[in-house]
């Protein structure tokens, strides 16, 4: 299945879709383990699309004895509401991104370090190998389970009402929104900028009542979001990768049976490959579409950012907070010396 960014962009794959995210009752009352899934994305997203394949696949796999029912769009809470539904069973699964998740575990927020990933290839390579190894090891002690491979979100971008941001300078002053989450309020912060954290459910109406003036997130969920509507700059500073690991509740995933984890966790990391592609290759193909719904898009150098943040002790701060055994790990993966 390709995900089109027109089809992305109208919303008809959610019209297309939605009718199957909502396992019927009967179906629900006859699968051996009915489990719920929740995320804060819209339905129109590749991460949906592809849970929703993934949900399909694992109850034919399993004979109809798992059925996952997805509930998309904050429909359960906010982040932290469904971060907490999770870690209390009131959810069996949840995606989330590893900065929000690192108000409860800490170093899980070790790859969303600002201007550390030069490109996608860096991030996977990390990711699959010894960087996502220890960050799965943090999570796994904080008594979730998550899936090995972690979900794309994209390289972030900045948006704004007020205009462009080209350099360090633009952010001075600059009201932004940023998710609840030490360590982007910390690097905005470095940049003197006033960050205000907000959940994703409230940021299209704090855009629209200037109660701050812009935000930062991927191309994609810029155009599912429609935040078009409510920014016209678009910068496109790649400040930070973001991605979503794929968590499950402990007593849940333990009431499987052995063979049945084994389906449901092949269905869903097999899923995550097939979103990543999907995602990159909207991000990298929705400039000409965003730009045709009114925004102002301009190209930045990573550098200028990247040594501001080091002249602010951004990078030899975050070192200490993680410990030099993580910021070891992470320096190996990206390639380079940040601090």
């Amino acid at each position: 299945m390709t995900i089109s960014r027109r089809t992305l962009l109208q919303g008809t794959v959610a019209a297309a879709t939605i009718g199957s995210f909502h396992i019927g009752r009967a179906e629900a009352q006859t699968a051996e383990f009915t489990y719920k899934y929740a995320n804060n994305l819209p339905v129109a997203h590749p991460m949906n699309i592809r849970a929703n394949e993934a949900a399909e696949k694992i109850k034919q796999d399993t004979k109809g004895r798992v059925v996952i029912q997805i509930f998309p769009n904050n429909q359960l809470g906010s982040d932290t509401d469904m971060l907490s539904q999770v870690r209390s069973g009131g959810v069996e699964f949840f995606t989330l991104s590893p900065l929000i998740l690192s108000t409860l575990v800490p170093n899980a927020s070790l790859s969303g370090i600002g201007f550390a990933f030069p490109n996608y290839d860096a991030v996977w390579k990390a990711l699959d190998g010894e960087l996502g190894a220890y960050v799965r090891g943090q999570i796994g002690k904080a008594n979730l389970v998550v899936m090995d491979k972690i979900w794309d979100n994209g390289f972030r971008q900045m948006t704004s009402s007020k205009g462009p941001i080209n350099t360090p300078d633009d952010l001075k002053g600059f009201k932004i929104r940023v998710p609840v989450s030490p360590l982007w309020t910390s690097m905005f912060t470095a940049f003197q900028s006033a960050p205000a954290s907000i959940n994703f459910a409230e940021v299209y109406t704090a855009l629209q009542t200037k109660v701050v003036d812009g935000q930062e997130n991927p191309m994609a969920i810029i155009a599912t979001a429609k935040l078009f509507e409510v920014q016209k700059y678009l910068s496109m500073t790649n400040h930070m990768w973001d991605g979503f690991w794929f968590l499950a509740n402990r007593r849940a995933w333990e009431k499987l049976p052995e063979d049945l984890r084994k389906i449901v966790a092949k269905n869903l990391d097999d899923a995550a490959l097939l979103e990543r592609a999907d995602v990159a290759k909207l991000n990298a193909g929705l400039k000409d579409e965003l730009v045709s719904k009114g925004m102002v898009i301009n190209d930045t150098q990573a550098a200028p950012f990247r040594e501001a943040l080091r002249k602010a002790g951004f990078y030899a701060d975050w070192k200490k907070k993680y410990g030099d055994e993580a910021w070891a790990i992470l320096e190996k993966a990206v390639g380079s010396s940040l601090s």
